[in-house]
């Protein structure tokens, strides 16, 4: 009997330790993408670049994870997404460090777009781990994850704050972030899960460009919606208040780091919200919450009142993509890289589509009219969930 105790106090042990290391492999690549984002209107700046230049380069991120998203699905359910995260997320540091040094548009542009490249392959090796770790503790933890990579975002926010407050360029804040990152990964990789639900050989055997399946593509639009108006908070953000709001220069990340903070606190609560409401019910209410909080942002444009209404945003898409990558994963016919590849495909759509519009709407309008037009996207959200089944019963 004690043997027994003992023994199932130690499997207990073993999945809080996966649990801690797959968290902070989120962290990790939430802080690497937080540092890049707090630093876009120094960049910017830096650059001399329009808000339709800046548009068109930040195209590129989503372009390079966008291309690789057909072979990132394939390479980790080839080779195991521990494996993969060896190298991934370190060479997507160093791609961090590239940005820091670029003197021009163009070089910024394809070094956004090799981070894409190396973003997407760590992007869908993690949620895979995420998915993998949720199915060994048999309960919902996956919005936990990612509230793993909100928290990262707000610090890395704050990082930035501080490099800039310290005027210290963007290359050096890269280096400091580049190795705080490597540290995190040295120390957690091995204890990271193998990932038995990606080694189905029989179940790899799929036709390179077989045709998505519908539960897949439906929660790819949910994703779509919400990844929209994620990038336009992530890239546009810190523009808005500096250019819209006209907040002080040292409250310029305000609008960022308030969006961060409510993300992260909504993906930790997640998990128990759906338990009491419903996966259907709460996206609907996040989608409620991302148009209320961009229209109020669009209709009042000082400082208080767009704080308060980027926090409501944060709220909204807080829970979206952790529900629909979660619903992914447990696909029983698809094996989850690959299921989330296919999900993350349609969303990233969105984060293709979002940064780059606003930049042109803005060039021709203004940003607060760019920004209401993105607020439609939590509508779209809430019209659609009503009619996606996947949401309403396990995925089979």
């Amino acid at each position: 009997m004690t043997d027994f105790i003992s023994g199932e106090a130690e499997q207990n042990r073993d999945l809080k330790r996966i649990r801690l290391a797959v968290a902070l492999v989120y962290f990790s690549m939430g802080l690497s993408f937080a540092s890049w984002a707090s630093r876009i209107p120094d960049i910017k700046t830096a650059l001399r670049l329009s808000d339709a230049a800046l548009g068109s380069i930040l195209f590129s991120l989503p372009v390079g994870q966008f291309l690789m998203m057909p072979f990132s699905g394939k390479l980790v359910t080839r080779f195991g997404s521990r494996n993969i995260l060896r190298f991934s997320i370190p060479a997507y540091t160093l791609c961090l460090i590239g940005i820091g040094l670029v003197t021009s548009g163009w070089q910024l542009s394809i070094m956004l777009f090799i981070f894409g490249l190396w973003g997407n392959l760590s992007n869908i090796s993690v949620n895979t781990q995420g998915v993998a770790a949720e199915r060994l503790y048999k309960r919902p933890i996956m919005a936990s994850f990612h509230g793993a990579w909100s928290l990262a975002g707000f610090t890395g926010a704050l990082i930035g704050l501080t490099m800039i407050n310290l005027k210290l360029v963007p290359f050096i804040h890269f280096i400091i972030i580049a190795v705080l990152v490597w540290t995190i990964l040295a120390i957690n990789i091995p204890h990271l899960t193998f990932g038995a639900t990606e080694a189905n050989a029989a179940q790899t055997k799929r036709k390179f460009f077989s045709k998505p399946d519908g539960i897949l593509v439906q929660l790819g639009i949910i994703g779509f919606c919400s990844m929209a108006s994620e990038g336009a908070m992530f890239d546009w953000s810190g523009i808005y208040f500096k250019d819209v709001v006209k907040a002080p220069a040292s409250l310029v990340i305000l609008g960022y780091t308030s969006f961060m903070i409510m993300m992260a606190t909504g993906r930790f609560v997640a998990d128990y919200l759906i338990s009491r409401i419903g996966r259907k019910r709460l996206l609907q209410i996040c989608g409620a919450m991302i148009s209320t909080g961009l229209f109020t942002a669009v209709l009042f444009p000082y400082l208080i009142s767009s704080t308060l209404a980027f926090m409501l945003v944060g709220l909204g898409v807080s829970s979206i993509v952790p529900t629909v990558y979660s619903t992914a994963g447990r696909h029983s016919k698809i094996p989850p890289g690959i299921a989330l590849a296919t999900v993350s495909s349609v969303s990233f759509l969105g984060f293709l589509m979002g940064p780059p519009l606003i930049g042109y709407i803005s060039e021709a309008f203004g940003l607060r009219y760019s920004f209401a037009l993105i607020g439609i996207f939590g509508i779209f959200i809430t019209l659609i969930v009503a009619k996606i089944k996947a949401l309403q019963t396990p995925v089979e």
